[in-house]
């Protein structure tokens, strides 16, 4: 073991850990200081939607698998599961110093940058304006905001892999290996698949230059070495995620991101989500300017210049003498005018744009072969349909690419290379020194980057500072957005500006030479100053609130009205929007919406055609007079039984027609098709028929008894169990969702076929007689799965453990 010096090995370690602290607390200090915590939409929906999950395990200490309080039920995977890889979880936590989540998120991005920049050979002390510039970015700060914590988790472990997979192709393989197996699995459990596919394209193109390296340098043998070790990290840290993996890819098979079962001349079949959802929000050409200067097409879409007293249309407004009309104008104040409907900048820092510019000038041509292409790749992906040619091609050929949406996230590509290469260059220039070519080096990423603004600057009149549609507003109206939006716009070019030069003249006048300690320290609070000066646009105070104000929303009197009710039934919230916007129905009730980005396939088929149909038609019956449901036979198979329209005790209509949770059909519609089978549907008396697509399932001839009776006896998220009677054998439809994969049913203990029917249903053909009927839900995923991931998980630890006191005994840290 090598000796240690304090000052040398240490200090810089703990003065950079202690600066990651005190960024985080000072960022988030109404939650250290003022018992306040983050209120995130996406959060609060998961409370909603996990609601019945929670509670069957804290109940049991079991998992409830399946999430049968949203969208009539579906797999528990992406809602809310625990799997045996806790010893994963704690390696977070120890990492995190126990911080709390999510804010411990932006932590372990601060220290998981910061360790890929020593394993690169950067200096500590410039290693921590990096790293924080990393975490800081305000992509990752309104991500949090939203409650994407999976996504910033995932980002987060980031950089970790990186330096992994780094340090085995610079020679410390054994240190390399056991990084790289534990940072994968620490990626892996924050299951957010679209940022590690992200993270697996950065890593290709680092493998491809260093192969190319190999290749020319003649260590071809070195390079497979690394790489074998490399795959059998991945194999490992896989293997502590297969579970949730097996599962999510089982799901997507039969979620909106899978195969169409629905073939039409558009989709024939079609993998994935549509062209459409997939391109919803893409970024406009110029948008990634938005990294150099946030405010380049005016900003966050929610900033609206009416609420600034002193901006030129609040005075335009106040002087139309038009209340009316002037209140309608306030809705199109926003200062964003580029091409998405609703959008955030993703700010990386003009200091971070500045330093990338000098990294292209200094940095070793390895780095600059992989970094600036990645960079651009992220660029181009998040142009998605504006760059139609590119994308487009890649959604229909590349596999993987189909299943994502928010193609905007792909900026975190080029995020992530932005301070890597910016550092990676200015280590260079600190170790070679500065000379003549090196000042015209820097001249010359000067004037790309802060010229740039200036002439952005001089030159802004250049452009509309309009959006499509406002040419037919009023141009006494349209007249002062400009002059706010082009303000906005000089604002941020001379501020932009104005950070680039103040650390221009630290470099080109050498002061790490003459007070190092000093460089370092305004390098750092330069950056911190740059990025989160523009966080606070966008994540502010307002985005706490008490802790005691996160609980649980009380039942409305409607909540209250309905669950006098302790029967087992569905409820269906049609107000506009609900069905895919909100689990808050969900929290107290068995719901028939919900909100996630995986439902089932079939479940969004059957909304989109029969289900929103009878809705309308219900609809305009009711405001008719007309209070008959006995027409609406796909509202009442999902077991509807009370629909809201509002919070009070008054805005429920009953449904006494519902067809309940199980019940016997008489006939059966035979169709041909999936389609065949969803249109015939539509029309169908669902209480007395059930429509089956004869090619894929055959049903047994069956009789019908008008006095059988089926009912409920238990409903837990992984157990039903019912008893039914009837004097002949019968088909039994049940108002559960049929899923192909874990589902068992049992008559009397004897396990039975589950067959399809109605498009989304359940049925089962059961003999004549009085009969105890199970369904169980025993997912292989997770009985399988989650035995593989413990054994893998300790292997893990036993790997990172070894191969740190290898490498401090061999002195390779």
């Amino acid at each position: 073991m090598k000796k240690i010096n304090f000052a040398r090995h240490v200090l810089p370690h703990i003065v950079a850990i202690a600066a990651f602290l005190l960024v985080t607390v000072v960022f988030f200090s109404p939650f250290f200081f003022d018992n306040k915590v983050l209120s995130q939409y996406d959060i609060q929906q998961w409370e909603g939607s996990s609601k019945t999950l929670r509670d069957y395990r804290e109940a049991t200490g079991q998992e409830g698998l399946w999430a049968d309080n949203m969208f009539s039920g579906m797999p528990a995977y992406l809602v809310n599961v625990h799997w045996s890889n806790y010893p994963i979880t704690f390696l977070k936590k120890a990492l995190s110093l126990g911080l709390a989540h999510p804010y411990a998120n932006i932590f372990i991005a601060f220290i998981s940058y910061y360790i890929m920049l020593l394993a690169f050979r950067v200096r500590p002390y410039l290693a921590i304006g990096a790293a924080i510039a990393f975490g800081l970015s305000s992509y990752m700060i309104v991500g949090l905001a939203a409650g994407h914590n999976g996504r910033i988790g995932a980002i987060a472990f980031m950089p970790l892999v990186i330096a992994g997979i780094h340090l085995a192709y610079s020679g410390r393989r054994l240190l390399g290996f056991g990084l790289s197996t534990t940072a994968i699995a620490l990626e892996l459990k924050e299951n957010h698949l679209q940022v590690t596919f992200y993270l697996m394209l950065i890593v290709l193109l680092y493998g491809v230059v260093q192969l190319i390296f190999a290749l020319r340098e003649k260590k071809i043998a070195g390079f497979l070495t690394a790489t074998a070790l490399l795959i059998l990290a991945a194999i490992i840290a896989a293997g502590t995620f297969i579970g949730q993996l097996w599962g999510v890819t089982e799901q997507s098979t039969y979620s909106i991101r899978g195969k169409s079962d629905l073939a039409t001349p558009s989709t024939q079949g079609a993998s994935g989500l549509t062209r459409e959802y997939a391109f919803d929000a893409s970024n406009g050409i110029w948008e990634p300017f938005m990294m150099l200067m946030p405010n380049f097409y005016g900003g966050s879409a929610a900033n609206y210049l009416v609420s600034d007293r002193k901006s030129e249309v609040y005075q335009a407004l106040a002087r139309s003498g038009d209340e009316q009309a002037a209140n309608q104008l306030a809705n199109f104040t926003s200062g964003y005018w580029g091409p998405q409907s609703y959008t955030v900048p993703y700010y990386a820092g003009a200091t971070i744009i500045f330093l990338f510019a000098v990294g292209l000038a200094f940095a070793d041509r390895r780095y600059i072969w992989w970094l600036v292409p990645t960079a651009i790749l992220g660029i181009m992906l998040s142009w998605g349909s504006s760059f139609g040619a590119f994308n487009y091609f890649l959604f229909d050929h590349v596999p993987g690419f189909n299943k994502f949406r928010s193609v905007t996230f792909a900026l975190t590509i080029t995020l992530f290379t932005l301070p890597l290469l910016g550092v990676l260059g200015v280590e260079k220039l600190l170790e070679t020194g500065l000379d003549k070519v090196a000042k015209k080096k820097l001249l010359i990423a000067f004037g790309a980057t802060g010229g740039l603004c200036l002439l952005l600057l001089l030159f802004a009149g250049a452009f509309s500072f309009t959006r499509a549609g406002e040419e037919q507003l009023p141009s006494w109206f349209t007249g002062a957005l400009i002059d706010d939006r082009k303000s906005l716009f000089r604002s941020d070019a001379f501020r932009s500006f104005a950070f680039i030069a103040a650390l221009f003249i630290m470099l080109y006048f050498a002061v790490w030479k003459k007070v190092p300690a000093g460089f370092y320290a305004f390098v750092a609070i330069m950056i911190v100053f740059d990025v989160s000066l523009v966080d606070r646009r966008y994540f502010t105070k307002d985005n706490y609130v008490r802790k005691r104000e996160t609980t649980a929303p009380e039942m409305t009197p409607a909540d209250q009205a309905i669950r006098r009710d302790t029967s087992y039934y569905r409820v269906y919230n049609i107000q506009p929007g609900a069905f895919t916007s909100e689990a808050r129905t969900a929290l107290y009730h068995y719901s028939v919406g919900g909100y996630h980005g995986a439902k089932l396939r079939r479940y969004q088929d059957l909304y989109d055609s029969c289900l929103s149909q009878q809705t309308v038609a219900l609809i305009q019956g009711i405001r008719a007079g007309d209070l008959n449901f006995r027409p609406y036979g796909v509202i009442n198979m999902l077991n509807v039984k009370y629909m809201v329209y509002g919070q009070q005790a008054n805005q429920i209509i009953p449904n006494e027609q519902t067809n309940g949770p199980a019940w016997f059909v008489r006939d059966v519609k035979k169709t041909n098709s999936p389609a065949e089978e969803l249109a015939t549907l539509c029309d169908t008396d669902t209480k007395t028929t059930a429509v089956v697509n004869t090619a894929a399932v055959t049903v047994p001839e069956f009789g019908y008894d008008s006095a059988a009776t089926i009912s409920i006896v238990t409903h837990k998220p992984p157990y039903l169990k019912y008893q039914s009677h009837s004097a002949q054998s019968g088909l039994a439809v049940f108002s559960e969702i049929y899923y192909p994969k874990g589902w068992r049913a049992f008559i009397d203990g004897k396990e039975v076929p589950i067959l399809q029917v109605n498009y989304v249903l359940r049925a089962l053909a059961v003999p004549a007689g009085d009969h105890t009927i199970e369904f169980r839900y025993e997912p292989a995923p997770y009985t399988v799965g989650n035995k593989v991931m413990m054994a893998s998980t300790w292997l893990t630890v036993l790997i990172l453990l070894g191969s740190l006191g290898w490498s401090l005994r061999r002195e390779d840290i």
